[in-house]
């Protein structure tokens, strides 16, 4: 058995608004068992919106929908399930009797137009909604010579969708596939390598078919496995997924930093709070990045004391002036221990973290300059310099991650 959403809408699909409603639904029905196939995003057209309908029942089992249940002349779900399915659209005195009280609870008249909101394809259920005025629509559709699907419709607003999804479209479901699988992720967070090389330290364990499957997505040089298991329980799916989590952490070791939803700023605040040790930073070519990722990430301030940004020499020259650093005094190399070891001194920390300015990006015709990291431990002061390149869209949330993963290491060792 498996699973549609559709998202109806002008705004969705002219780019004004980002559907996150089918992202939500898909997880819902992700832990009800229900694998999501397809995604359809559609305008404010009826034909479109015929066209996906027809397409969504012949190939899904469950098809859920938001959008399109208002009572303006551009929602247009409820006529094109009736037209789809080839009904009519009928009255629903009940539902028109909740519109009109809703109203008055608000006191407000009812304007006329509402009264389509109280009308549905013939032979549906509707879905109450308690805090809006468009109920949604339950819809049995028959096949010939299989299974009949079933079609949800819900409001687009998504307070409301998520409530008649919990209290009403959920239960249909679970009552649908019996509640007898679910479906659970497990995600693990690597940084330090590129895509294809880290699936190569991975036998086998990308292939498809596999069960439980594991799947590889890169978001700004953060890679993520994402291990999917379906079984009986949430404790079965997570049991099952023991020994694929063993195999990943035996091969990629350091490169794996967190878990889910952890960022390498987590894990860096984590294992500082631990050792209760402190930090600061300076930062030139990032523009205050890394000091703003720590400060989200250490509401107590007990962790990231602070740190500096400058843009230029000059402001590197005056922040540095007790060192009697001054502008070309020394190659960035250097220029980032000393940034790093004063920032330590000056505001007191175990350990100070220092990023350089950003050298130019490779091109067709040149190569990539280096992007050099000071740490400046209790002890001592550490660099390391890598390739300033890829894609520039990227290139300064990866030389932050750069220069965290380098403390982590660091602090792993």
């Amino acid at each position: 058995m498996h699973a549609e959403v559709i998202a109806i809408g002008d705004e969705l699909t002219s780019g004004q608004r980002l559907d996150t409603n089918s992202q939500w639904l898909s997880e819902r029905l992700g832990e009800l068992g229900l694998r999501t196939l397809y995604h359809s995003t559609v305008g404010d057209d009826l034909a479109a919106n015929v066209r996906v309908f027809r397409e969504a029942i012949d190939r899904s089992d469950i098809i859920v929908c938001t959008g399109g249940l208002g009572p303006t002349a551009d929602d247009l779900t409820r006529q094109a399930i009736a037209d789809t399915i080839g009904v009519e659209l009928v009255l629903d005195e009940d539902s028109l009797a909740r519109i009109r009280a809703m109203f008055a609870r608000r006191k407000r008249e009812m304007p006329e137009r509402n009264v389509i909101q109280a009308m549905f394809p013939t032979g549906s259920r509707p879905i109450p909604n308690p805090h809006g005025t468009a109920p949604g629509i339950d819809r049995r559709v028959e096949r010939v010579g299989r299974t009949a699907c079933r079609l949800f419709a819900l409001p687009g607003v998504p307070a409301e969708m998520r409530e008649m999804w919990e209290q009403t479209v959920s239960p249909a479901v679970q009552e649908m596939t019996g509640g007898r699988r679910v479906i659970r992720h497990h995600q693990i967070k690597c940084f330090g390598v590129g895509e294809s090389d880290l699936e190569q330290m991975l036998p086998d364990i990308i292939a498809r078919g596999r069960q439980p499957s594991v799947g590889i997505t890169v978001h700004k040089a953060t890679i993520t496995l994402r291990i999917t298991a379906e079984a009986e329980n949430e404790a079965a799916c997570f049991e099952s997924m023991q020994p694929t989590i063993a195999t990943i952490r035996d091969c990629l070791g350091s490169l794996i930093f967190g878990q889910e939803n952890d960022e390498l700023q987590h894990t860096v605040a984590d294992m500082l709070n631990t050792r209760s040790q402190s930090l600061a930073t300076i930062e030139w070519g990032s523009g205050g990045l890394l000091a703003d990722w720590l400060s989200e990430v250490d509401h107590t301030s007990h962790v990231f004391a602070g740190g500096i940004v400058v843009r230029n020499h000059e402001a590197l020259a005056a922040t540095l002036r007790e060192t009697g650093y001054g502008r070309g005094a020394a190659d960035q190399a250097t220029v980032v221990r000393i940034m790093a070891s004063h920032v330590r001194d000056q505001f007191a920390t175990d350990y100070a973290l220092a990023l350089g300015a950003f050298p130019s990006s490779d091109t067709v015709d040149t190569e990539a300059g280096e992007l050099h990291f000071a740490l400046a431990t209790p002890t001592t002061v550490l660099t390391k310099s890598v390739p300033f390149t890829g894609h520039p869209d990227i290139l300064k949330e990866r030389a932050v991650k750069q220069a965290l993963n380098f403390l982590r290491l660091t602090l792993l060792e």
